[in-house]
């Protein structure tokens, strides 16, 4: 990339040297050690982190009241029973198309956070970039900031580093293994299962998974760092394939920063006519980056959005009394633009691509909510068994058997009608119920709401092809229904 550079007196498009190549130190191995700065972005993302870390930590302790004889924990993930609850929506395990409805969901908004503002995601939300920037500030407090650091790393090891290194890697393990304990709360009753981790009485499974999640927690966010977000993330790649020259991401203007140079400099420059830009060359904006990068040097697929190299830089123009900017959040069309010597164009978000992909994700969001709410209380699944499809019995009935499940989503115990029609008379039976009357089952469902069954069909030959079971509460006047097959031998 050549930057064109258009001097503030002559006027005259002078050649910049080529901006060279990004040099990634996670990609050569250098250690990326961020420099702390203060700044409307650094603040935005230490309140986020605040937020984000509350929610992760206290979500699992919220309590909701969904009737006896269900959790009352607002949000649970219960594999055990293949059922999720998030506060009053319950998913059962033949709903998990619903999950798929999430995943989608979530990747159009990525894709909408994307159109506005590139990896704004990955600056501001993304689970790594949150524990790193914890990491990082734990990091500081016991061995000082970029400066200190680097001085040490010249220096022999000595007693009082030693034990600063080890306080620090202390507290890092106790972060990632809170990090993990939270999580395993999400999968059972949060104090229950606090109190039993804590006590030695948890399953091995727990202790397992927590193990787990302290092991990558510490590793990802405390050694690996940046390099997650270069080399193990699928979606800086992403990012690239659907970026857009018109969304609000971090650049640096090189019409106004270069030529590069001192600020007496620049000032004795501009006093003869020549070429002077406000980048005096501190470095500050590539010492703070947590991805080590130079944003002088063009867009990189490792940028993540984050601002801090905006902060830095203002901060500079503050001290040297110039106007905010040289970095900041401006769309690539507008940086092409301001090197073409053209007028900057105004910032547009709403744009058709970005209410194209709002819209569609409102309608699916919409739609899933619609369905959710209006999704029937009763479920019925059957599955005609295989091995035999069918038997004669000695007086020449034929016998089809069927696995059954029954679902009931009202959350009460209840009396369930199970009941079969075909096209000619037929027998419904099931181990331990006595059918009534009019041929039905009665079926008693716990308050959980789920029973699996085995029933048989017994007719006559002349009773082939399909049938349909009917599920009836009479209670609320839920029903369902489906069809199967009668074979005949």
């Amino acid at each position: 990339m050549t930057y064109q550079i258009i001097p503030p007196i002559t006027g005259k498009p002078i050649p910049a040297k080529p901006a060279r190549p990004q040099s990634l130190p996670a990609a050569n191995g250098t250690r990326v050690i961020p420099q702390a700065v203060k700044g409307k972005f650094r603040t935005l993302k230490w309140r986020l982190l605040v937020l984000c870390l509350a929610v992760y930590y206290v979500l699992p302790f919220l309590r909701w009241g969904r009737g006896p004889g269900l959790p009352d924990q607002a949000v649970l993930f219960d594999l055990a029973n293949v059922r999720f609850y998030v506060f009053f929506i319950e998913i059962r395990a033949q709903e998990l198309y619903y999950l798929t409805g999430l995943l989608v969901l979530a990747t159009l908004v990525l894709v909408l956070m994307n159109a506005l503002a590139g990896r704004i995601w990955c600056g501001f939300f993304c689970p790594q970039t949150i524990w790193t920037d914890l990491f990082l500030l734990v990091e500081r407090k016991f061995e000082g900031d970029r400066r200190q650091q680097m001085q040490a790393l010249k220096q022999p090891l000595t007693l009082s580093r030693l034990l600063r290194k080890t306080a620090k890697h202390v507290v890092w393990l106790g972060i990632a293994a809170a990090t993990g304990g939270a999580f395993v709360l999400y999968f059972a009753d949060a104090p229950t299962l606090l109190r039993r981790l804590a006590s030695g009485e948890a399953p091995l499974l727990a202790y397992s998974m927590v193990l787990t999640l302290t092991f990558t927690t510490y590793c990802l966010a405390g050694l690996a760092r940046e390099k997650v977000c270069t080399f193990m993330c699928p979606w800086p790649r992403l990012q690239g394939a659907i970026w857009d020259a018109q969304a609000l991401t971090v650049n640096y203007r090189p019409q106004r920063g270069e030529p590069r140079m001192s600020a007496k400099k620049a000032v004795a420059a501009r006093e003869m006519g020549l070429p002077a830009g406000d980048c005096v060359d501190c470095n500050a904006c590539v010492a703070v980056c947590p991805m080590g990068i130079d944003i002088r040097q063009g867009p990189s697929i490792a940028c993540i959005n984050c601002g801090l190299c905006v902060d830095a830089c203002d901060s500079t123009m503050f001290r040297l009394d110039r106007l905010r900017g040289l970095i900041d959040y401006e769309s690539w069309t507008n940086i092409e633009r301001e090197m073409q010597g053209k007028e900057r164009l105004p910032v547009r978000l709403l744009r058709p691509k970005v209410l194209a992909i709002a819209l569609a994700a409102l309608a699916l969001a919409a739609g899933m909510a619609i369905h959710l709410s209006g999704r029937a209380t009763l479920a019925l699944a059957v599955i005609h068994e295989r091995t035999p499809a069918a038997v004669q019995l000695s007086d020449g009935q034929i016998r089809n058997a069927y696995e059954v499940r029954i679902t009931s989503t009202t959350g009460e115990a209840s009396l369930i009608r199970l009941s079969a029609t075909g096209n000619a008379p037929l027998t419904l039976a099931s181990p331990g119920l006595e059918p009534d009357e009019d041929g039905s089952l009665a079926v008693d469902l716990a308050a959980d709401g789920s029973r699996k069954l085995r029933v048989t069909l017994t007719a006559g030959p002349e009773l082939a092809g399909d049938i349909r079971f009917t599920l009836q509460n009479p209670a609320n006047g839920g029903e369902a229904a489906t069809q199967s097959r009668f074979f005949l031998p």
